[in-house]
């Protein structure tokens, strides 16, 4: 059995999607980012980051947290959604092309164009013009493909839906993606899958705190506050 620790935002989004496409047992356990339940000791001793998603494998006692290690992880566990043995230099390459690209780069440019206490137009420019980059490596890349990697979905597939998806957050407008044609066709064709409307599902009965209120600030942004003397 996998307990999975979750939060309702894009990392712990790709891991609700492997669970479900896959059909792999799991538990939710729900931590509230903006109540500051990823900084408790019980959350620290699975992830000492403070960051979700986390799991534990109750099979084996392990603990792994990281979106992309969790999906290598899980992906191995099951033998599921790694594509072939030849694959395997490329599904890496990507799955780290997202997970220090597509990712960070979507987080910041939200971060200082949404959350940040002033409009620094150094920092909006440079995440966002990043970000940008990255959608137009890999539309070029997805051009002529189904999916990210080989013929059959793989865990880089999930891996780049969970940041997509947000793609009007990250980008704004009604249609951040009509920049990106081939981004658009392989997002639809993976949004369209029944698996994404069961990991969207994810988490629903739980109750998460939507202020974003000074404790919310205090709890997401920590280094932005002094550390008590």
């Amino acid at each position: 059995m996998i307990r999975f620790y979750y939060h309702p935002t894009p990392n712990p989004m790709k891991i609700s999607l492997f669970l479900e496409e896959t059909g792999t047992p799991y538990e939710i356990v729900p931590v509230d980012t903006r109540r500051g339940e990823q900084h408790a000791d019980a959350f620290r001793a699975i992830n000492p980051n403070g960051k979700l998603p986390a799991i534990v494998d109750t099979d084996t006692g392990s603990r792994v947290f990281d979106s992309t290690a969790i999906l290598i992880y899980l992906g191995e566990k099951t033998g599921k959604l790694m594509g072939s043995a030849a694959d395997r230099g490329e599904l890496l390459s990507w799955l780290m092309f997202i997970g220090t690209g597509i990712g960070p780069y979507s987080g910041q440019a939200v971060h200082f164009q949404r959350a940040a206490p002033e409009q620094l137009p150094y920092a909006i420019n440079r995440y966002r013009r990043e970000t940008e980059r990255h959608y137009e490596v890999l539309d070029k890349h997805l051009e002529g493909r189904t999916f990210i990697v080989g013929d059959s979905l793989t865990i880089a597939d999930i891996s780049a839906w969970g940041w997509i998806d947000r793609a009007t957050t990250v980008l704004g407008g009604t249609d951040p993606l009509a920049a990106y044609p081939n981004i658009k066709r392989w997002f639809d064709a993976i949004n369209a899958r029944p698996a994404v409307a069961r990991a969207r599902a994810v988490g629903t009965d739980h109750t998460f705190k939507t202020e974003m209120d000074e404790d919310a600030k205090r709890a997401m942004f920590p280094s932005n506050y002094p550390t008590a003397a």
